[in-house]
């Protein structure tokens, strides 16, 4: 296990060198590690010293000036001048801006390198930074900590009431008042009886029927407190007092938030115990063994031919009344069993059995999703998805298996996506969860659009396991973007795809995920000038090949490999708007047949004018 740091212990020119030659592996500029490493646990046992090379003047802060070290999920706390984070595959710095009059200390830290001399916030200076108000860095300091700082400075100045007098010499020094009111009745405490707000939540979170740790909610705010236990980092609350990204990019959005008529995060997540991404959420442990695990037994595949699903349907229509299928799928979830879905369009959770019947999940496994046809001119949308994923598929892109389905009730054809990021057979013991850009990026749902394809690949080197060919799997899935004219390929229909075994604290593999949520937008009401939905290089119209290359080298890759990954494309998408038909179905709603043809025109065309 080797960590080579440019200008410590290799020169500039021969790290460079021994990249190109991949006898290294990049992990951030001026970082490398042996290819055949374990590049997550490599950082982690030297996340101190990569600190110190990246961060120099910095100084560890919170609950790592205690641990001299990350904690358990992978985050180091530092503070200096600027408010930043980075990532690095397993091990995220995070660090704060630094008090005007700092109280340091120095430690000596030893990882198997050598030992080294580390700036660290002094005893009371950690002792106030438990107590300020919406830090993250607070929220790393446990009650255990507290007390042992507590215990340390009582044991230095003699008493209590001593250590408080230190205490607030330096809150007053940094006009951290009411850190130092909070640090100082926590030093002279006595037993009290508390009331409890009954508003409180207290909500336990699994992944894979495996708790992970409590989400409260004091009627204020959200804290997350991870279960010390060996699991991989899954979810991390990057703003103190909100809920983590990952939990909010589980929580529906569009027309099922609408047909929930939650009021706010608490509502939502009451309302509901499953998730995407393996995930359940409930009062008490002993529920998780009573919901169904979500595994793949039956294979669309098998209930599908050129394209069609052969099996039989089982979900929600209208109904002998004629209702509306809006209604009649919203009736589904108002039941808290049923799985709860993120994204705009309206979706339904389903469960393929062994017989080829396709069920709501609202007591079953959740194995396919129903995506059915819009309104007022969208009653297509499930055609040009599958259009857009077939052409993927020929492109080369690793897809889901999906399949159009005649509906009843003369609704016009919906589609089947299989589930990828749940286990497959009962054999299966992989641990899986999808993580999309906002919450890899730690961005709110609402700024979806905000993003850019520049810093998505930047974000995505330092986690990935294989950082090279999945920055060129986001550049292949702009440009194929672009060619079929997708302007929704937000933050949240891109994704990280996460894999752990059972009792590891990391992750194994994290790959971007297959493609998903593709379909060329200009086909639609309103939409025929639609662009892309995140910047590239800067633009987000009338893109050229050297936007492409530009932003592919500028994000590590190689120019030879961006051109080779381009002309791969291009030729690829060329055969492929020729070759794909579209699958004969019963009837094609008002203008399905028409839509698709224009999806293809649209597709031709760029193909043929890009350069």
């Amino acid at each position: 296990m080797s960590l080579y740091l440019v200008g410590e212990n290799i020169d500039k020119a021969r790290a460079h060198y021994r990249a190109e030659t991949d006898q290294l592996t990049q992990l951030v500029r001026g970082i490398y590690v042996d290819p055949d490493d374990d590049a997550d646990a490599t950082v982690l046992r030297y996340a101190v010293r990569i600190a110190k090379y990246l961060y120099p003047r910095a100084y560890l802060s919170g609950a790592s000036a205690v641990l001299l070290g990350p904690t358990r999920d992978g985050r180091l706390f530092l503070s200096a001048r600027r408010i930043q984070r980075t990532r690095i595959r397993a091990l995220e710095i995070i660090q704060n801006q630094a008090p005007p009059h700092p109280s340091i200390a120095s430690a000596i830290v030893a990882d198997g390198i050598s030992e080294f001399r580390v700036d660290v916030s002094s005893i009371r200076q950690r002792f106030l930074e438990a107590f300020r108000l919406r830090s993250e860095h607070a929220a790393s300091i446990d009650d255990a900590m507290r007390d042992v700082i507590a215990a340390r400075l009582i044991e230095e100045y003699g008493t209590a009431e001593e250590a408080a007098k230190a205490i607030w010499a330096l809150a007053r020094e940094n006009d951290w008042l009411r850190e130092g009111e909070g640090a100082e009745r926590y030093l002279l405490r006595r037993s009290i009886v508390t009331a409890r707000n009954e508003a409180a939540l207290d909500l336990i979170v699994a992944w894979h029927r495996e708790p992970l740790g409590h989400l409260r909610h004091d009627g204020f705010e959200w804290r997350w407190t991870p279960l010390e236990k060996k699991m991989p980092p899954l979810i991390r609350q990057t703003t103190p007092g909100k809920l983590p990204p990952f939990i909010v990019s589980l929580l529906p959005e569009g027309w099922l938030e609408s047909v929930l008529k939650d009021r706010d995060e608490r509502a939502a997540l009451r309302s509901g115990k499953r998730y995407m991404s393996n995930i359940t959420i409930v009062d008490n442990e002993a529920e998780l063994k009573t919901l169904p695990e979500d595994v793949l037994i039956t294979r669309l595949s098998r209930y599908s031919k050129d394209g069609i699903f052969t099996g039989t349907y089982g979900g929600p229509g209208r109904g002998s009344l004629n209702e509306s299928f809006e209604r009649n799928l919203a009736r589904m979830f108002e039941n808290k069993e049923t799985p709860r879905l993120s994204g705009i369009q309206i979706k339904a959770p389903l469960y393929l059995d062994q017989h080829g019947k396709l069920l709501p999940a609202t007591d079953k496994p959740f194995t396919h999703i129903l995506k059915p046809a819009g309104t007022s001119g969208y009653e297509a949308l499930p055609i040009v998805e599958w259009l857009a994923l077939a052409l993927g598929r020929a492109c080369g892109f690793e897809v889901p298996e999906v399949a159009l389905i005649n509906m009843p009730d003369n609704l016009p054809p919906a589609l089947i996506v299989e589930r990828f990021d749940i286990r497959s057979g009962g054999n299966d013991t992989r641990m899986l969860a999808l993580e999309d850009f906002c919450s890899v990026l730690g961005v709110p749902t609402e700024a979806k659009y905000d993003g850019t394809i520049d810093r998505m690949a930047r974000q995505a080197r330092p986690l990935s396991t294989e950082p090279d060919e999945d920055v060129a799997t986001i550049i292949r899935r702009s440009l194929f973007a672009w060619l079929i004219a997708d302007g929704d390929m937000h933050l949240k229909n891109i994704a990280l795809l996460k894999i752990a075994e059972p009792g590891e604290d990391k992750f194994k593999s994290v790959r971007m995920a297959p493609m998903y949520d593709a379909v060329t937008t200009r086909v639609f009401p309103n939409l025929a000038h639609d662009r892309m939905a995140l910047k590239l290089n800067g633009k987000d119209d009338k893109l050229r090949r050297v936007d492409f290359k530009t932003v592919a080298t500028r994000t590590g890759l190689k120019a030879g490999t961006a051109d080779e990954a381009i002309d791969a494309l291009v030729a690829d998408m060329r055969k492929a708007v020729d070759a794909v038909k579209l699958p004969v179905l019963t009837h094609y709603g008002p203008d399905g047949r028409a839509v698709a043809d224009q999806a293809l025109d649209i597709a031709r065309k760029r193909v043929e004018s890009f350069s």
